[in-house]
């Protein structure tokens, strides 16, 4: 069964840093486009950063210039590296493809104080 594990979360104050690690055991992750998203204490999921099969990323307004996704296609592996965290990017963060996603994993939280 295909998986997707997310860690690399915690507690951090406003300013500090994080790297998210997701780890997907996709036998052809390299020919996915892979996203991750994040969900906030009662609001939906939301995309945050994509990164196409070759390498060409895209972010969502807010994390513009903070954040930076990257991929490791022999370690089946997405990064999401966080910078100058605010509190607003409290959230429970997943990864997963960009099409015809597979069953979330369990999320890792990230909880940045103030």
């Amino acid at each position: 069964q295909v998986q997707l594990v997310e860690s690399g979360g915690g507690l951090v104050q406003a300013g500090g840093s994080l790297r998210l690690s997701c780890a997907a055991s996709l036998s052809n992750f390299a020919r996915n486009a892979m996203a991750w998203y994040r969900q906030a204490p009662g609001k939906q999921r939301d995309w945050v950063a994509l990164i196409d099969t070759y390498g060409s990323t895209n972010y969502e307004d807010a994390v513009k210039g903070r954040f930076t996704i990257s991929r490791d296609n022999a370690k089946n592996t997405v990064y999401l590296q966080m910078d100058t965290l605010k509190p607003e990017d409290t959230a429970v963060y997943y990864c997963n493809k960009v099409s015809f996603q597979l069953p979330w994993g369990q999320g890792t939280q990230v909880t940045v104080s103030s």
